[in-house]
């Protein structure tokens, strides 16, 4: 596929912090871990990643904004333009020598994601996607599952764990989607979550609670893909919400009618 200039510096920065990942992966023992709360653990691969996407991405557009997990938000004099990072997403998986993680850039313009890289550097995967253009995986166009029924689609969902999220929240919107679906999965990374509901892998995806970084790329490489992904009402943006349904648009309506009846 033939990339513009930005989804370009995207793919450089995603892949130089998937490579410094890799290199980390498997000698989880050595990094310094702290904890920024129960259950949610940040390394210095966090912060190694994050500092390799800000400086590549800032090297290229100086002007443009950032919104960081680690760093929290850098204004930038441009205020179109906004670089949206998940430096490590699946951070747990990583510390746990689990091989599925991801780095995530989406890039907002005028609150809207126009472009999305997703990297799993285990796997050598990239997923991006450029609004208008189409979303493709290493260079092959991915278009989402066709499956038109709930019982025969297999779905991934984000599971609340320790003092995060309201647990019997999630057992409530669970428990209508497991007894009509045909499998429900749990990875651990939101990004790739979506990256392979929009190659296909996963027919559908929906979680609470998550953060702009989590979901911005993912959001233009599923609607590129052939998908939707909105709140849990079924209308609104996933960016800035507390919720996401995502997939194509048969089983998003039968996810967001089990859910809104749960």
């Amino acid at each position: 596929m033939a990339r513009s200039a930005l989804l370009n510096v995207m793919v450089t920065a995603a892949t130089k912090a998937g490579r410094a990942l890799v290199r980390d992966f498997g000698e989880v023992e050595q990094l310094q871990v702290s904890m920024k709360g129960p259950g949610d653990f940040v390394s210095a691969a966090d912060h190694k990643a994050e500092k390799i996407v800000r400086e590549e991405l800032q090297r290229v557009r100086p002007t443009y904004g950032l919104l960081l997990e680690e760093s929290g938000e850098i204004k930038g004099s441009d205020p179109q333009h906004r670089w949206i990072v998940d430096p490590l997403d699946g951070t747990t998986n990583f510390l746990h020598a689990i091989p599925m993680f991801a780095v995530s850039i989406g890039l907002e313009r005028d609150g809207e994601i126009v472009a999305g890289v997703i990297f799993n550097p285990i796997m050598n995967e990239l997923f991006v996607a450029e609004k208008g253009i189409g979303a493709f995986l290493n260079d092959r166009r991915m278009r989402i599952a066709q499956r038109r029924e709930l019982s025969q689609a297999v779905i991934c969902c984000g599971v609340p764990h320790q003092g995060r999220g309201n647990h019997r929240t999630f057992l409530k919107d669970l428990a209508p989607v497991m007894a009509a679906s045909a499998g429900i999965r749990r990875t651990g990374s939101a990004s790739l979550d979506l990256a392979w509901v929009a190659a296909g892998r996963f027919d559908g995806f929906f979680e609470r609670g998550l953060n702009p970084w989590d979901v911005a790329a993912g959001l233009v490489i599923v609607s590129e893909a052939g998908g939707f992904a909105t709140d849990y009402s079924g209308r609104g943006s996933a960016l800035y919400a507390d919720s996401i349904i995502a997939a194509n648009p048969e089983i998003h309506r039968q996810l967001v009618d089990k859910i809104a009846g749960a």
